[in-house]
């Protein structure tokens, strides 16, 4: 019964697309049918019924600190923007492993920073939240299925109670087995969100929870890569190569058992409050039948309040000895007794910002000022072991010109007591539009002063030792550039990185700092169109470090879309063909499970093949569907097997052959 489960859930999903299909009122009519999912929401989702002048329905958002509205993109031709896994990461043979990044992008934010990252990508987060607006509600639905029985659910549904209050509800899940033992991996999301303005327009109120629940287990890599091409057949299923973290009987693949054995569990639940008060002038615009009111502001008054808690936890059953002496120094005396180390932070931040329209027609000119006290404390053993706390200043500066040619963007944060005290950052953005036929040009500049993670200087219940000398503040530079053709559809863009004080683990739990060192990278992204249908889409980046630094990064990364794409009959839209990435050999990160950390090694040289997926995706009406077979390149002649797999980092073997099948659609009431 649980072997046919998936394929019920499935039936269940077509058989209720089929029944709301039948009960549209209207059709998906998308503004752009093909595109790259540019700036400002790509392409963009209009629902029309039949009649389209009795009524239409179109859906916007905005995230919590932006004033400009987007659009849905949906683009067929990335599918990337469907998943949480991006093209420039490397993971550790399955999704919803730890990620990092084959690009150089260094954390710039300064303050507290607990120090887990490694599943980031597969978290919601505050920052991107959308708050929608529609007449009608809508709903999306997402699942995806592929080999190894992993599993991808999402479902988004928003609407507006009344034109002036709209709520959203998003649910995640990320289920994959994998392929090698103790490599399993169940993420689930949940977020809740709504905001509300009264009539009159002055008084305004957000609200999100979320929830994170992050588990992905781990085996310390494979005993020898030599087992990847042992002639013995057994090693053929993967799943039979012995690992190195824990003993191998205790798992098996069977995807309802998701306890966790080995590995890292991250919870997270956030609560945010911001309410805003305006003072400006009223007005209203007179039609030939209604008079709507209008309300510009002058000055705004907000508050906000956090509510955040991470809990952090590595657990081992029946762990390996010898690998915990040789990589940790940690002395096991009975096999039988479970590892385990654990963190739970509380934090509450409280902020008063006023904000002031110099124009008050033009909502996209503002300027804020604020002042933030932040709360926090740290707990294991049932201990609460540290109180820090913070008062932190911030400014910000924003302006998009009423012609549409100008966009500026500054802002600073400035730590001025508490457990950060010194931290700061300063951004400046200016970008201006050359003409449209040109396209736009951006310059900026960064700089962070901030305090290393808490986790890789100060002391905790996970094994880490700080340096000896103790750690500066970390302090980073960032100069970029980025040129928009859109008559030549290219994108160039440039950083450069100066980094001082940089802060690692040189081994598996040991921390260090660098010297001062640099990194330039220049990006270049173009698409050439071949005849009528076909596509060339290529993403081009070449990186250099340059001083004694601890950064290993490929040289040169590219990722290139081949696709025959456009609209077909007459609702069809097509785009199929091929998706490859391949960077340059080097030295990558090596992995510490128990801490959930990449640090740097040079024992190593990877130089992997091409990662090769064919797929084809298509959209009908609502109605959308991707077929994905990823991982061509670990074609093995010799039996026409698919064994010859990449490696992501040392001992960390990705995937053969993965079949991958998506369905996609959303609808309104």
């Amino acid at each position: 019964m649980k072997k046919v489960l998936p394929y019920i859930i499935t039936g269940l999903f077509i058989f209720a697309a089929a029944d709301v299909f039948g009960q549209l009122p209207g059709r998906l009519n998308n503004l752009r049918n093909i595109g790259g999912g540019g700036r400002g929401g790509g392409d963009s989702i209009k629902f029309e019924h039949r009649d389209p002048f009795l009524d239409s329905v179109s859906i916007r958002f905005k995230y919590i600190d932006s004033v400009r509205s987007y659009t849905f993109d949906s683009s067929l031709i990335d599918y990337s923007i469907k998943v949480p896994l991006k093209p420039e990461y490397i993971w550790l043979g399955n999704n919803g492993t730890a990620v990092t990044s084959l690009l150089f992008n260094p954390n710039m934010k300064p303050g507290w920073d607990a120090g887990f990252h490694a599943l980031d990508p597969y978290a919601l987060t505050i920052e991107q939240t959308r708050f929608f607006n529609t007449t009608r509600p809508f709903t999306e639905l997402d699942y995806q299925i592929g080999s190894g029985s992993e599993q991808f659910i999402q479902v988004l549904h928003t609407q507006n109670v009344k034109p002036n209050w709209n709520f959203a509800f998003q649910f995640r899940l990320i289920n994959a087995p994998g392929f090698f033992k103790s490599q399993n991996t169940n993420h689930s999301n949940l977020r809740f969100n709504t905001y509300y303005q009264s009539p009159n327009k002055r008084y305004g109120i957000y609200f999100i929870g979320l929830s994170n629940s992050l588990q992905s287990a781990e085996n310390g890599g494979i005993r020898s890569d030599t087992f990847l091409t042992s002639k013995t057949g057994v090693y053929n299923t993967r799943f039979n190569i012995p690992i190195n973290i824990s003993d191998s009987s205790l798992y098996s693949t069977d995807i309802f058992n998701a306890a966790l054995k080995t590995g890292n569990r991250y919870n997270q639940l956030k609560l945010l409050i911001r309410q805003q008060y305006d003072f400006g002038k009223k007005d209203s615009l007179v039609t030939d039948s209604t008079v709507i009111k209008l309300f510009y502001p002058r000055f705004r008054f907000e508050h906000t309040i956090q509510y955040n808690t991470y809990k952090y936890l590595f657990q081992n059953v029946y762990p390996d000895a010898s690998f915990y002496a040789q990589n940790y120094n940690i002395t096991i005396h009975d096999i039988r007794d479970t590892v385990s180390y654990s963190n739970r932070w509380r934090e509450i931040i409280n902020d008063l910002s006023i904000y002031q329209f110099p124009d008050i027609k033009n909502q996209q000119q503002f300027l804020k000022v604020g002042v933030s006290v932040q709360n926090l404390a740290l707990q294991w053993q049932d201990t609460v072991r540290d109180r820090p706390y913070n008062i932190f200043l911030h400014g910000e500066y924003r302006n998009h010109t009423k012609n549409q040619k100008w966009d500026i963007e500054a802002y600073g944060h400035l730590y001025v007591t508490g457990f950060n005290a010194g931290d700061y950052s300063a951004f400046i953005s200016l970008e201006r539009l050359l003409s449209k036929k040109i396209g736009s040009l951006q310059v900026g500049f960064q700089n962070v002063n901030k305090t290393p993670s808490y986790l890789l200087r100060n002391y905790t219940s996970f094994p880490v030792k700080a340096p000896v000398n103790g750690t500066n503040k970390e302090n980073i530079t960032h100069l970029f550039a980025s040129l928009q053709l859109p008559s030549l559809k290219m994108d160039l863009s440039g950083h450069y990185y100066l980094m001082g004080n940089y802060t690692y683990l040189k081994n598996f739990y040991e921390a260090e700092q660098a010297d001062l060192f640099n990194v330039l990278q220049i990006k270049a992204s173009k698409d050439f169109p071949i005849g009528t249908h076909w596509h060339w889409y290529t993403d081009i980046v070449i990186q250099k470090t340059a001083g004694n630094t601890p950064v290993n990064i490929p040289l040169a990364y590219t990722r290139n879309r081949f696709v025959f794409q456009g609209r077909f009959f007459r609702n069809l839209v097509l785009a199929t063909g091929l998706d490859t990435r391949y960077y340059t050999a080097y030295t990558p990160d090596n992995y510490s499970p128990l801490l959930g950390q990449f640090f740097p090694q040079d024992s190593i040289k990877i130089s992997n093949l091409p990662d090769i997926a064919a797929f084809v995706h298509f959209r009908i009406r609502s109605f959308s569907g991707f077929v994905r077979l990823e991982n061509l390149n670990t074609v093995n002649f010799d039996g026409f097997t698919f064994t010859n797999n990449n490696m992501a980092a040392p001992l960390y073997p990705y995937q053969g052959l993965l079949f991958k099948l998506g369905i996609f659609w959303n609808f309104v009431n």
